[in-house]
């Protein structure tokens, strides 16, 4: 089978799991804090904060950008659950809006129909591993006076017109084994703003600033230095890693035949941490089934959005009509796109989508 994802761990890794162990310093510590830095350098800004999960560093990023009760942040419904999940956390409402078509991101024309009094943030969900349109979403933010609270958890290394995601508001990546590197899990926020920085790591910790001594709420968040000795060595592999799977879906796109490949847009670079296609005619779950059956594994990323969560629907109300987002729900397809492929993988996952899109 050609799994749709495999995490790369290599012996850099397991050295690095050893060293935390016979250190005797497993908690947060000296490999957190040298994760945090290296990211922040990756990313561009002054501040990386290390958290539990990519759930987590949502969660806390809106808490420090002062998001509450009452508040609404406008988000796409086209991503993983935890992106809305995390606003509802805060005591504060998710406002859906509809995607580009040809990107699968928040369609920034949509924003301005949607701002009301109550809107104190955006969260653009860059999916896939490719920017949203940051001009134009910073462009409204700063015409409303909005927060942006960057899901760059699909996005590690992607960039927008020579920006690294992550930098353009508070920033916040996954760390999960699928993601375009791992730490096992965890997650990461980033900002160039003092004050978030500060808040963050109180909250992280119990609310702590000196030790035992609480001033706020605060959480457990915080990664262990296992967790962090890992994202150091993947870390340093995240550009070999980005470019293995451009060059994947390079090949992809040239070669496959009767779907639609994805399109990156001027002044982006597409990490792809998901290749997605789309399967027009209704073909899609029988492509999927095919595919399987000849030994290529496959995803929908995601079969129904969150607005039409039962959830959401029931419990919380939600009644949007979505048309592009229901569309790409219903015609999405990721194929393994990742490192480890070989050119005969790549060969073979091609041969088997041309053959069942030619039968007619």
């Amino acid at each position: 089978m050609i799994n749709i994802s495999k995490p790369q761990i290599g012996a850099e890794e397991k050295q690095a799991v050893l060293e935390v162990l016979d250190s005797g310093i497993i908690a947060q510590g000296p490999r957190v804090k040298a994760f945090e830095e290296a990211f922040a350098a990756m990313c561009g800004v002054k501040y990386a904060i290390a958290t539990a999960s990519g759930t987590t560093a949502l969660h806390l990023a809106l808490l420090a950008n002062g998001i509450g009760e009452g508040d609404e942040v406008i988000t796409s419904s086209f991503t993983f659950i935890a992106s809305a999940n995390s606003i509802l956390y805060v005591g504060a409402k998710p406002v859906f809006v509809d995607i580009d078509p040809e990107t699968f991101n928040l369609d920034p024309a949509q924003i301005e129909k949607a701002v009301t009094p109550r809107t104190k943030a955006i969260m653009p969900v860059h999916l896939y591993g490719l920017c949203c349109d940051m001009d134009a979403i910073m462009a409204s933010a700063e015409k409303h006076g909005l927060k942006v609270i960057e899901d760059a958890c699909q996005s590690h290394g992607a960039e927008y017109k020579g920006r690294k995601t992550g930098s353009f508001g508070s920033g916040t990546f996954s760390l999960y084994p699928t993601k375009n590197i791992t730490s096992g899990e965890g997650g990461m926020i980033t900002t160039n703003d003092a004050a978030i920085d500060e808040k963050c790591r109180v909250v992280r910790q119990h609310g702590m600033r000196k030790r035992y001594y609480h001033d706020e709420l605060g959480f457990n968040f915080r990664m262990t230095d296992i967790h962090a000795a890992i994202g150091l060595a993947q870390l340093q592999k995240l550009e070999r890693f980005n470019e293995a799977r451009r060059a994947n879906a390079a090949y992809l796109n040239a070669h496959l035949k009767g779907v639609v490949a994805p399109k990156v847009p001027e002044g982006c670079r597409h990490v792809f941490h998901q290749y997605t296609i789309r399967v027009p005619d209704g073909r899609r779950e029988a492509l999927r089934a095919y595919l399987q059956e000849h030994g290529v594994g496959s995803e929908v990323y995601y079969p129904l959005p969150i607005h039409k969560q039962s959830f959401y629907v029931e419990e919380l109300g939600y009644r949007n009509r979505l048309p592009e987002t229901e569309k790409a729900a219903a015609e999405v397809l990721s194929l393994p796109v990742h490192p480890a492929l070989s050119q005969a993988d790549l060969e073979t996952i091609v041969a088997t989508v041309n053959e069942f899109m030619a039968k007619r």
